[in-house]
């Protein structure tokens, strides 16, 4: 008995190579564990049984930026740390993505001065804001949902850098 008795008449999938390309990206994204203040809390009650975000495939937070393809910022990135989350977010493999996670990563918070980075767009691109003080871990999970819709959208020709 062959496959196509088990199978049916079910016909043949097709698809662009950019699809699967993508749907492979959206549904292995890594995070890297970055968590600076409060959020970090709450980006690792995501990541717990009343929220799992294994579901979408982000089974741990890796602590190395060369194994993660996805960096969530969360919490006041102070000017002194600034460096450093630079440096570890050039070490990422790409393609990379950045969430900028909580009002202190997305623009200084209630930290209007001159030691706390006035948002983490500054320092690296980035690709989705999940605004809160803190935000709650439905917000982090729709952040990730916004970016997997943004992945699933890019085209190779927008990829390949000049």
């Amino acid at each position: 008995m062959g496959v196509e008795q088990k199978l049916g008449n079910m016909g043949v999938v097709t698809t662009t190579l950019e699809t699967a390309v993508n749907w492979a990206r959206t549904n292995a994204m890594w995070p890297m564990l970055f968590g600076l203040a409060c959020c970090a809390i709450e980006m690792m009650s995501a990541q717990a049984a009343n929220y799992d975000m294994s579901r979408f495939g982000m089974e741990l937070m890796r602590p190395s930026p060369r194994q993660s393809d996805l960096m969530i910022v969360a919490g006041r990135v102070s000017r002194k740390m600034a460096p450093v989350l630079r440096r570890l977010y050039d070490q990422m493999p790409e393609p990379k993505w950045v969430i900028a996670m909580g009002d202190c990563a997305s623009c200084g918070g209630v930290f209007n001065n001159y030691a706390i980075v006035q948002g983490v767009d500054e320092v690296v691109p980035v690709d989705v804001y999940v605004a809160g003080c803190p935000p709650r871990p439905e917000a982090l999970i729709h952040g990730v949902m916004t970016l997997f819709e943004k992945v699933k959208g890019e085209k190779f020709k927008d990829l390949v850098k000049a």
